[in-house]
């Protein structure tokens, strides 16, 4: 893949969430925060706002906001955080060497989300593709990561497995075969949709008893006179 090719990053985590909410975001480019959304944004500031973009604490290297791209599963965006953890002398031929810093360094993915561990691995699918794009890019190899939940303030461990390579890796090919179609998935009421900022736009409620087609017809005729200063609509 291109450079042109690649798409957000982000929408794998929606992709493995809901399909439909994926195709809804990134086919049909609706939006909507409610209360979990403007706190997940919060935390992020929070965290691009917490120090300077590289920041040395004793033999970790944390960078923040650290672009990342892989060709291979065509995606791309950027992560919350990375961590370079110093390595010692007895690992020479792991992790990398950093311009400017002595040694080498294994990278760390730490992806900060709002709330707790959710109970699909959709953010776990999401780690492990930045993770994979940091080895494609510092050709390296990536073991572990981690995520970060706002509602526990604890780390979450995450392991890339050859398992979860591979789920990441198909989830990603699925990706750009429902971006490509252009289709969005038929709605299927689950007890997720509840926490999803776009269910009102997903799964509209009826807001009106059924009426009528009389009194449908003289609705749509009050409303026609009242459009052309013959009536008042009522």
């Amino acid at each position: 893949m291109g450079e042109d090719d690649l798409v957000p990053l982000s929408a794998l985590q929606h992709l493995v969430f809901c399909e439909r909410q994926c195709a809804l975001i990134h086919v049909e480019q609706a939006w909507a925060d409610n209360r979990l959304t403007v706190e997940g944004s919060h935390q992020h500031a929070r965290v691009d706002e917490e120090g300077r973009r590289f920041e040395l604490r004793g033999d970790v290297l944390i960078c923040r906001g650290l672009p990342v791209r892989s060709f291979r599963l065509g995606l791309s965006g950027r992560t919350d955080v990375v961590e370079f953890h110093r390595l010692d002398g007895s690992e020479r031929t792991q992790g990398v060497a950093l311009q400017g810093r002595h040694g080498r360094w294994q990278p760390f993915p730490i992806e900060h989300k709002h709330g707790k561990p959710k109970i699909d691995d959709c953010d776990e699918v999401q780690l492990c593709a930045q993770a994979i794009c940091v080895e494609e890019m510092l050709d390296t190899v990536v073991s572990e990561g981690a995520l970060f939940y706002g509602k526990t303030h604890r780390r979450h461990g995450v392991t890339f497995t050859p398992e979860l390579r591979s789920h990441t890796e198909r989830a990603a090919a699925r990706l750009h075969e429902l971006l490509a179609s252009g289709v969005t998935p038929a709605a299927v009421k689950t007890k997720k949709c509840d926490a999803c900022s776009l269910l009102p736009r997903c799964l509209p409620s009826p807001v009106e008893p059924a009426r009528s087609a009389a009194e449908f017809t003289r609705r749509q005729l009050r409303r026609i006179l009242a459009d052309d200063g013959l009536g008042e609509e009522r």
